[in-house]
C-alpha cells in the first residue's frame, strides 16, 4: 500500500510533458504519421510534376524529381521536428515539402538556358546559394516576430486557409479527363466528405483522430467501381530505388538566377515565419525569435541539401497545420515519424506508387477540411485582436483582399515583370508583407518609442 502511494506521489511530482513533446504508443503514432503523409503527398509531388511537364522532361527524369522531392521532404521534416542541437529546428509538429514559390523562376531559368540539360544545373546551383543566404539571414529575419501581433497573425492564418481552398477544387477538375468538372469526380469528393463528417460525428477517441485517413481509404475503395482509382503504376515498380545524386549534372552558378532565387528564399522565409507562429498558437507553445530562427535554419539547410538529390526548396506545408487542428494530435514525434516514412517512400518507387493511387478527388475532399480548419484557427486568433479599432479592421480587409487575388483570379499578375510575379504571385507572401507593413504604419510609427499600440494578449486556441 505504501509503495503504491509512493509511486503515485512520484508520478505527481514528475514534470508535465507538453503535448508537443509527447511520445504516443507505437500503433497510434504510426497511424497518425501515415495520416500526415497521406494529406501532404499530392502537394509534395505537385511541384516536380509541374516543372517536369512544363519543361517536357522524360518519364525517367520526372520520376527522379519526384523521388528526390519525397526523400528531401522527409529529411527536412526530421531537421524541423527533431533538430540539431539548439541551433537548427523549431521542434514543432511541422511537415516540410517542396515549395511552390520558385516554380515560375525555375521554369524561366530552364527556358532561357535552352532546355532541361543546361537549365537544371543552373536551377540547382541557384537553389544552393539562395538557401545558404537564407541560412545566414535567419537570425535577423526572426527578429520580425514582434511585428506579428494577433491582428497580423490572425489575418495571415485566415488568408492561408482561404487561399488554399481553391487548390482543392482544382484537384477535382484537373483529375477529370475532359479538363472540366465531371459528375463522378464531384460525387466521389462529396462521398468522401460525407464519410469524414459521419466519422467526426459518430466516432470517439483514436478512431476520430484518424478519421481523415479512414475517409481516404474508404474514398479510394469507392473510386474503384467508378473507374477513378488507377493502380497501374504499381506494376513493375521497384521495391527499393536509390535516387541518383546530381542526376542532371553538377550545379552551375549563374548570377541572375541566383539573385532571383534569393528573392524566392525571402518569400519562403516569410511564409515559414507566418506558419510557425500559426502552429505555435494551435499547439499552445510559445514561438519566440530563437524558435523562429532555428526553424528557418532548418528550412534553409534542407533546401541547400535538396539539389544534391534532385529536389527543390523546402518549406512548411500549411495543410498539415490543418491536420493538427482536426486530429488534436500535437506531438512533434508523430510528424518526425512522418518524415522517416517520407524518406522510405523516396527510396521506394513501389511505396510512392501505392500512395499515388489515392484519387485526386479524395485528396481534394479531405483537403477542404484541412484548409478550412486553418481558416477557422485564423478567425479565432482575430477574435483576440481589437477589431473595433478601425485601423485593425482595415489591416484585415486589405490583407485578405490583396492576398486572395492570385487564388481567385488566375493570371492576375501575368503582365507584371517576372521579378514582381515572384512575390505577388504568392498571395500568402503578399498578404503577410502587407499585414506587417500596415501594422507598422498604424500601430508602431508615431507611437511612443515606436512601441506597439495596446492590443490584448493572444489567447491560445486548441
Amino acid at each position: 500500500m505504501s509503495s503504491e502511494v509512493k509511486s503515485a506521489g512520484a508520478r505527481a511530482d514528475a514534470p508535465e510533458v507538453h503535448p508537443v513533446d509527447e511520445i504516443l504508443p507505437p500503433g497510434r503514432m504510426l497511424v497518425a504519421s501515415l495520416q500526415h503523409v497521406a494529406s501532404m503527398y499530392a502537394g509534395a509531388v505537385s511541384v516536380p510534376l509541374v516543372v517536369a511537364v512544363a519543361a517536357k522532361m522524360s518519364p525517367g527524369d520526372t520520376a527522379v524529381l519526384m523521388g528526390g522531392s519525397l526523400l528531401m521532404a522527409g529529411i527536412a521534416t526530421l531537421l524541423q521536428t527533431l533538430g540539431i542541437g539548439t541551433f537548427i529546428g523549431s521542434r514543432l509538429p511541422f511537415v516540410n515539402g517542396v515549395s511552390f514559390a520558385g516554380v515560375g523562376v525555375m521554369l524561366t531559368i530552364i527556358s532561357t538556358q535552352g532546355g532541361v540539360g543546361a537549365g537544371m544545373p543552373v536551377v540547382f546551383g541557384a537553389i544552393i546559394v539562395s538557401s545558404l543566404f537564407g541560412f545566414l539571414v535567419s537570425s535577423y529575419f526572426s527578429r520580425l516576430v514582434r511585428f506579428f501581433p494577433p491582428v497580423v497573425t490572425g489575418s495571415v492564418i485566415t488568408l492561408i486557409g482561404v487561399s488554399l481552398i481553391p487548390v482543392a477544387y482544382d484537384w477535382i477538375v484537373d483529375d477529370s479527363a475532359s479538363g472540366t468538372p465531371e459528375p463522378r469526380n464531384i460525387g466521389l469528393a462529396g462521398a468522401t466528405v460525407l464519410v469524414m463528417l459521419l466519422l467526426q460525428r459518430f466516432t470517439r477517441g483514436f478512431l476520430k483522430q484518424i478519421s481523415m485517413l479512414v475517409a481516404m481509404i474508404i474514398g479510394t475503395l469507392l473510386a474503384i467501381p467508378m473507374g477513378l482509382a488507377d493502380f497501374s503504376d504499381l506494376d513493375g515498380a521497384d521495391l527499393v530505388g536509390i535516387p541518383s545524386p546530381l542526376h542532371f549534372g553538377a550545379p552551375q552558378f549563374n548570377l541572375p538566377a541566383i539573385i532571383s532565387m534569393c528573392v524566392v528564399m525571402l518569400v519562403i522565409l516569410t511564409e515559414s515565419t507566418a506558419d510557425m507562429i500559426a502552429l505555435g498558437k494551435i499547439v499552445g507553445k510559445d514561438v519566440d525569435e530563437r524558435t523562429i530562427a532555428a526553424g528557418l535554419r532548418a528550412d534553409s539547410l534542407g533546401s541547400a541539401l535538396s539539389p544534391l538529390f534532385n529536389a527543390f526548396h523546402a518549406s512548411a506545408f500549411a495543410q498539415n497545420i490543418g491536420l493538427v487542428v482536426i486530429s488534436k494530435v500535437r506531438s512533434r514525434f508523430v510528424v518526425a515519424l512522418s518524415g522517416a516514412i517520407l524518406v522510405l517512400i523516396g527510396l521506394s518507387p513501389a511505396a510512392a506508387a501505392l500512395i499515388s493511387a489515392v484519387p485526386m478527388p479524395v485528396l481534394a475532399a479531405v483537403s477542404l477540411f484541412l484548409f478550412g480548419s486553418i481558416a477557422v484557427s485564423g478567425i479565432q486568433t482575430l477574435l483576440q485582436a481589437d477589431l473595433h479599432r478601425g485601423d485593425n479592421a482595415l489591416i484585415v480587409v486589405v490583407t485578405l483582399g490583396a492576398g486572395l487575388a492570385p487564388a481567385l483570379s488566375d493570371g492576375f499578375y501575368d503582365a507584371f515583370p517576372a521579378w514582381a510575379q515572384i512575390v505577388l504571385g504568392s498571395g500568402i507572401s503578399t498578404g503577410c508583407l502587407l499585414a506587417v507593413a500596415l501594422n507598422l504604419v498604424f500601430n508602431h510609427l508615431g507611437t511612443k518609442d515606436g512601441s506597439p499600440a495596446a492590443d490584448p494578449e493572444p489567447v491560445v486556441t486548441h
